[in-house]
């Protein structure tokens, strides 16, 4: 058992540093969503205008809307490189279980999305005027759990419309509406938390991300396999 599991990790990681050093080497990718996710920002600083109060308010979530929309792209190109050079297909015929490519897959999203949220959230901070707030290890620790609801239903819905020629439409189409309650949580939990957690309600809205996370993970693993086929 724990031999087949080394394996199964081994062969996670490699998928994942496959596509981490992908990435790395052409930078494209990362540097369009980026951009992408900067625009957002400050297309929302502009449409709330000069009042800083109004503006500090909408932080949360103009931080995890614009990460949510500069993500799907990230999320598209997540098996654009095997469609592209046609070795999907060799890569669910390496032996070993499938699900292994979902973990590898979502472990390079995870850091992709990772890193991107942690430039948005700087970026909120200069053009919001947002302060650190006193419970910042709270703040960081919904950061993280959104990072991994995010993803791992981006991994999961991009291996859905993977096999797809509308692949860019039907992603966001799929993506969007089971993403509401991992976005509602974790901006209600930021706005919360920056607001000095007055009601003790953060303690809820973490409870209930990592909840889906949890659901959200277990969901992908298990269906992955079957999906993939589609």
């Amino acid at each position: 058992m724990s031999d087949s599991f080394a394996a199964e990790f081994a062969r996670a990681r490699a998928v994942a540093w496959k596509d981490l050093t992908t990435e790395r080497r052409s930078k494209a990718g990362f540097n369009a969503v980026v951009s992408l996710a900067l625009t957002i920002l400050l297309l929302f600083g502009f449409a709330l205008g000069p009042d800083s109060g109004a503006v500090r308010a909408a932080a949360p979530g103009a931080l995890w809307l614009a990460a949510l929309f500069a993500s799907v792209l990230a999320f598209g190109r997540s098996f654009q490189v095997e469609l592209d050079g046609g070795a999907l297909e060799m890569l669910l015929l390496y032996p070993g279980s499938r699900r292994a490519i979902y973990v590898g897959k979502l472990l390079a999203n995870l850091a992709f999305v990772g890193l991107l949220i942690a430039i948005v959230v700087v970026a909120s901070m200069v053009l919001f005027q947002v302060t650190i707030p006193r419970a910042w290890p709270a703040v960081l620790g919904i950061i993280g759990l959104g990072a991994v609801g995010v993803t791992a239903l981006g991994t999961f819905y991009a291996a859905i419309a993977s096999r797809s020629r509308a692949r860019e439409v039907l992603l966001p189409l799929l993506l969007f509406p089971m993403l509401v309650p991992v976005l509602l949580a974790a901006v209600q939990g930021t706005k919360a938390l920056m607001a000095g957690d007055l009601m003790n309600e953060a303690g809820a809205w973490i409870s209930l991300l990592a909840g889906f996370d949890l659901l959200f993970l277990l969901a992908g693993f298990l269906a992955f396999d079957a999906v993939i086929d589609a």
